[in-house]
């Protein structure tokens, strides 16, 4: 576990480029997060991306280390844990074995950029916010929600996890848990502050939710005998107890964590297809509207229909996470987002291409299964680390061609 030096060495490496290393340490130190600034399109994004990860590529290359991609370790793990006071709470809350499965999964993160002082940290929503920002928060909450298992579905990335295929997308059945389906992790018995919440059918509906997940952790707490102090002094305020897969985030964004980490032809079609359909919402002034007699995604004049919550959180969280790549629930529910797309970018099109000729969306994850791993039962030391080495070989082969200009007519989209 030699973060600490490879977090050094990209200090040293940026300071001699004469910029600054965008690079963290995280909670376990086999895992490391890589930053953007506040950025106003997907070429900007891709830019920001590629610059941290070829730095991050020539530190690892200097010091003997590979960068592996993928949203879980193949093989079994035991994560280094920092003495971190905002972590320990977490560990304290939700238990140390359990908590651990945290350590063996990474996501990505999108951030979608909100008007100014539409986010508080003490309500939740500003008391001051506009009305016209209001409702922006609001139908890009409720269109998050909805693009949810989409995005879980189009970035699954590697099947096994501990050493074993359990024919999940193991990260989110880990990390989220679900008591329904009996996927043990991390937040199964605190779905309040780990799993996706409902559409929010107004402005106190939304702040309630703030409201309902902060009693919550702070039940779960004094619970587990964890001392209130602590996650106070750790910057506890409202919005700090929220690891859900969309959260209104503290620097005043609409935060999307569902997406695996993932090679970056994936992260990026991915990030494409949120930002398009945000540039929808908003440029037509749709408002999301949750319609039980919809299964997909459809706009009927100044409506965009998206399923109910209990549709999403039901047979679509379950399809998104437990199907196959030719699942038809989930397939159906891709193509939908993608019709309400304008203008679509290279990267939608390629996957409308790939979807068109191949009947299905290409992800991470079938690749493997197709061409390095059997996807049922465990997998061998070696078929492990040579899968290891095939997704470090393939992010570096990717990065390389991040190099080519982007098209630009790409439409500006409010992002960090």
């Amino acid at each position: 576990m030699r973060a600490d030096e490879f977090l050094e060495r990209c200090r040293e490496q940026a300071e001699s480029d004469g910029g600054a290393a965008r690079l963290e340490a995280e909670w376990v130190k086999g895992v490391v997060e890589v930053n953007t600034p506040p950025v106003r399109s997907l070429a900007d994004l891709e830019r920001e991306y590629a610059n941290n990860v070829r730095l991050a590529l020539r530190s690892t290359g200097e010091i003997g280390l590979r960068l592996y991609p993928l949203g879980t370790y193949p093989l079994p793990l035991e994560p280094a844990v920092r003495e971190d006071p905002d972590y320990r709470v977490q560990v304290l809350t939700v238990g140390p074995e359990r908590f651990m499965d945290a350590g063996r999964c990474a996501g990505t993160h999108l951030h979608i950029e909100l008007p100014a002082g539409t986010v508080d940290t003490e309500q939740g929503l500003s008391p001051g916010a506009s009305d016209g920002a209001r409702k922006e928060l609001l139908d890009l909450h409720n269109l998050a929600t909805a693009l949810d298992p989409a995005l879980i579905f189009l970035s699954r990335s590697c099947p096994f996890y501990e050493g074993r295929a359990t024919g999940l997308s193991p990260r989110t059945a880990r990390y989220r848990g679900n008591e329904a389906f009996g996927w043990d992790g991390v937040y199964r018995h605190l779905p309040e502050v780990g799993a996706l919440r409902p559409y929010a059918g107004g402005p106190e509906q939304l702040v309630r939710q703030q409201f309902d997940r902060y009693r919550a952790w702070l039940s779960a707490m004094r619970e587990a005998g964890v001392d209130l102090g602590l996650f106070v002094g750790s910057g506890g305020d409202l919005l700090r107890p929220a690891w859900n897969p969309v959260r209104l985030n503290r620097r005043g964004t609409l935060e999307l964590r569902g997406l695996d980490s993932n090679l970056p032809g994936i992260t990026f079609a991915a990030f494409e297809l949120v930002l398009a359909a945000v540039a929808r919402v908003r440029e037509d002034g749709l408002t999301v509207t949750p319609d039980g007699e919809t299964s997909t995604f459809r706009v009927s004049g100044d409506r965009l229909l998206v399923p109910t919550f209990d549709r999403l959180s039901g047979d679509l969280f379950h399809a998104a996470v437990a199907g196959n790549a030719e699942d038809p629930t989930m397939t159906a529910y891709l193509d939908s987002v993608l019709e309400i797309v304008e203008n679509p970018g290279a990267r939608l099109e390629g996957l409308r291409d790939r979807r068109m000729h191949e009947g299905v969306y290409p992800t991470t994850e079938r690749e493997i299964l197709e061409t390095h791993a059997p996807g049922d039962g465990p997998i061998s030391q070696e078929d492990g680390l040579g899968l290891v080495l095939w997704a470090c070989d393939e992010l570096e082969a990717q990065v390389s061609r991040l190099d080519r200009p982007l098209e630009p007519e790409e439409e500006p989209a409010r992002a960090t």
